[in-house]
């Protein structure tokens, strides 16, 4: 049954966030849901790799250390649910892992969903068949020009997965690719019973789902307005407060750092948006352009005026590809003429790599400190006393940057005077993913879910799973 108004707290904004933040949010303010948000283009690359190695990994590490945590909060909080997408590449290995760790803490008739069904690479040849040409949307290349295998294709699924789950019982829904904005409107869909085409809700959803999104930038992260009479020590994460009608207020816990404010609200409505009239998500086609923002109350935020039209026809791709390899180092030259030694020991490596035959194909040169990594920004002095030489290269064979990395430590007794900052380990070569954005038709992709008890899961549950039966 619809409730009146819900709360819904994000407690993670990318794989890496504070590990403490979703148990203190979870713990400060009462919540309906708790979402995590952890995925990026780059981490499904990351965690591709990982499956790559081992079929039974490739979801986000980070939900395994807190799961244990939020399971205490679960079992004294019985209206909590936790929506994430910490699946990644494995939403069903993720979802038998959070089984075990809920069933050791005695919690093992919670049940748990798996949403697939974005992971496109096993049907990939299936779907260029079939006419799929995914070419990239930045140069328009087709897929079949590239030349090298994917190392992963997903598509950004919607809210649709997560509602089904919600109303098959769930209270941990774990999903893949799932697009950030529509673990808020997952929720929203089936606590209100709202159509999908009732494009102002879901606008509204969406809206309040993508400030949440990123955590703590919308309660004082990262905010341009910043000063130490900011407390960040303790900031708050988000609460997105919905109700049936569409209603939207941003808040955070009572007591903690950071601040809701309309100036805070409004650097997140903008953040990494593109066209505000054309927001396109899985759930809609968003119009962000006549969102009104209100302070109503301290740390309350109301959000009115967002708008929308029918979802596209197409879901968003993230592909990646292996293009080699790529390292980087770092030194601290300091002493008169920091800028011109830290240049000079570049040119030194460069050297001794052309002489070893070793050169890589891409490099790149920064010494911070100097305004390297704000070039035209502020006027250059030359006069720095200290800078930190950093390069980067890049090269189809990895040995040719493992021969680069070990060229910075020689350069302590046979380089310019002042070198310094060389402690650690060396570093190492890693894979590059290079990222191939694409798009597929809707009616193509099928979101999957699976429901059962965390002891079922552990009992190698069937995968019986049931289609959202909407297209979101």
């Amino acid at each position: 049954m619809a409730r009146k108004t819900i709360r819904i707290g994000n407690g993670a904004g990318f794989w890496g966030d504070n590990l403490d933040a979703p148990v203190a949010l979870a713990e400060a303010s009462p919540l309906d849901y708790l979402t995590l948000e952890y995925l990026a283009e780059l981490t499904l690359s990351i965690l591709a790799h990982l499956k790559a190695r081992d079929p039974a990994a490739g979801y986000v590490s980070d939900f395994a250390l807190i799961l244990p945590r939020l399971a205490r909060v679960l079992a004294v909080q019985p209206q909590l649910k936790i929506v994430t997408n910490a699946g990644g590449m494995n939403p069903i290995a993720c979802a038998r892992a959070a089984a075990r760790i809920l069933a050791a803490q005695g919690l093992d008739g919670i049940s748990i969903a798996a949403v697939a069904g974005d992971d496109l690479a096993p049907h990939l040849a299936a779907h260029q068949a079939a006419g799929e040409m995914f070419a990239n949307l930045d140069t328009g290349q087709a897929l079949s020009d590239l030349g090298a295998p994917l190392a992963s294709a997903n598509a950004y699924l919607g809210g649709g997965g997560i509602a089904t789950a919600l109303a098959q019982g769930a209270r941990v829904v774990i999903t893949g690719r799932v697009a950030d904005a529509s673990l808020t409107v997952g929720p929203a869909v089936y606590e209100f019973g709202w159509n999908w085409t009732d494009h102002k809700r879901l606008a509204a959803a969406t809206v309040a789902g993508h400030l949440i999104e990123c955590g703590a930038q919308v309660s004082g992260g990262m905010f341009s307005g910043w000063t130490d009479a900011l407390p960040l020590a303790d900031v708050g994460y988000p609460i997105a407060e919905l109700t049936d009608d569409g209603g939207v207020v941003i808040t955070k816990p009572a007591r903690t750092g950071g601040a809701v404010t309309v100036p805070t609200v409004a650097e997140q409505l903008i953040y990494e948006i593109g066209d505000p009239t054309h927001y396109l998500t899985p759930d809609l086609d968003a119009d962000f352009s006549q969102v009104q923002l209100s302070q109503i109350g301290a740390d309350r935020v109301a959000v009115t005026g967002a708008a929308g039209g029918p979802a596209p026809p197409r879901y968003k791709v993230s592909a990646a590809w292996r293009d080699g390899f790529l390292g980087a180092a770092t030194l601290v030259l300091c002493g008169d003429h920091a800028e011109h030694k830290a240049r000079a020991a570049a040119d030194l490596i460069f050297a001794r790599l052309r002489r070893a035959g070793a050169m890589p194909r891409r490099t790149h040169v920064e010494c911070l400190g100097t305004g390297d990594t704000l070039p035209g920004v502020w006027p250059r002095t030359g006069d720095a006393r200290e800078v930190v030489l950093r390069i980067a290269a890049h090269d189809t064979a990895c040995e040719t940057i493992e021969r680069f990395l070990r060229e910075f430590s020689p350069l302590v007794g046979s380089g310019p005077p002042g070198v310094t900052g060389y402690t650690g380990p060396r570093p190492k070569p890693y894979p590059v993913f290079a990222y191939w954005p694409s798009s597929i038709a809707r009616e193509r992709v099928v979101p999957e879910v699976f429901v059962h008890a965390a002891r079922d899961w552990l009992a190698g549950a069937p995968a019986d799973h049931a289609s959202t039966g909407v297209t979101p």
